[in-house]
């Protein structure tokens, strides 16, 4: 499936992806609505990563345009108070912008959001909770297929059918499952497989130095370098890596040189492409990728 990734990411100010063909939001920071104009429309699910403001902004005008009976449904993380407040202030400042359904979502749900679409919540650890608490996480999307279970391969259309009749559909076939795309919200690196097999994984970087040179204060959530974030694309199965939430400290220049150097260190030979501090890219797959 191609998909067209339309997006802008900015450390502190806005993030947010629309992935066209999926009528999915991954986040909506502020300035989204400008950006998309109509094409908001298509938006169906909106799938929020955490309750920063700079990732949740764009929801009101986002709202108050599109509401309709039983869409957009929101998706955003269970334990999060802010969701809840907006909803209620919502409903107060636009009474007539009404339909929007807003669901907690937590680790391990499955939403089908088409037929053959499925999003999965995946936990990260932005912010610092106890594990039986919800308030950031990732989204894995599936598409998912029908297929001949192999131990009937051998029988006649007939006979699969009769079993069919017989035990029901999931007798004959089951669910295949290809992570078409991954989306890390914001976090750092805390599992080095956590995107094994992801055709297209959409992850932060927002800091280019080592550990020991990046100012951290205790109570501030936590964040990917862009070093441990190639290190671990170098371990997995990815075919194609979409970089973003760069601090706005840094330019064009520093960014797409730490990228080349870093993907010849870890020999990483898979597109890489990212999106620049205060841009917005529209189609990212059809630009140029950094390391091409």
């Amino acid at each position: 499936m191609e998909l067209t990734i339309t997006g802008y990411s900015t450390a502190l100010f806005s993030s947010w992806y629309f992935i066209e063909e999926l009528g999915i939001l991954l986040d909506a920071g502020d300035g989204m609505m400008s950006a998309l104009l109509q094409k908001s429309r298509k938006i169906s699910h909106v799938f929020i990563s955490h309750a920063d403001r700079d990732h949740l902004t764009g929801l009101l005008q986002f709202n108050q345009l599109n509401a309709r009976e039983g869409y957009p449904v929101i998706h955003y993380p269970r334990d999060s108070r802010s969701f809840p407040a907006m909803h209620e202030f919502f409903t107060r400042f636009d009474p007539y912008a009404i339909g929007t359904v807003w669901q907690p979502v937590t680790t391990g749900d499955e939403i089908r959001v088409k037929d053959d679409i499925l999003v999965v919540p995946i936990r990260n650890e932005h912010v610092p909770v106890p594990p039986e608490v919800t308030r950031s996480l990732g989204y894995k999307i599936y598409q998912t297929k029908r297929k001949l279970r192999p131990e009937l391969a051998g029988l006649s259309g007939e006979e699969i059918r009769k079993i069919g009749i017989e035990k029901g559909k999931d007798a004959t076939t089951m669910e295949v499952r290809t992570n078409i795309l991954s989306y890390s919200g914001d976090t750092p690196v805390d599992d080095l497989h956590k995107w094994d097999d992801t055709k297209i994984l959409i992850h932060e970087a927002t800091f280019l130095e080592r550990d020991e040179e990046i100012k951290v204060h205790a109570h501030k959530n936590k964040h990917s370098r862009l070093d441990e974030v190639i290190e671990m694309v170098s371990g997995s199965n990815i075919e194609t890596l979409i970089l973003g939430h760069f601090s706005s400290r840094y330019n064009a220049t520093q960014i797409d040189d730490a990228i080349r150097q870093l993907c010849n260190r870890y020999a990483l030979n898979i597109p890489v492409y990212r999106i620049l501090p205060g841009e917005t890219v529209v189609d990212v797959l059809k630009g140029k990728s950094v390391n091409g």
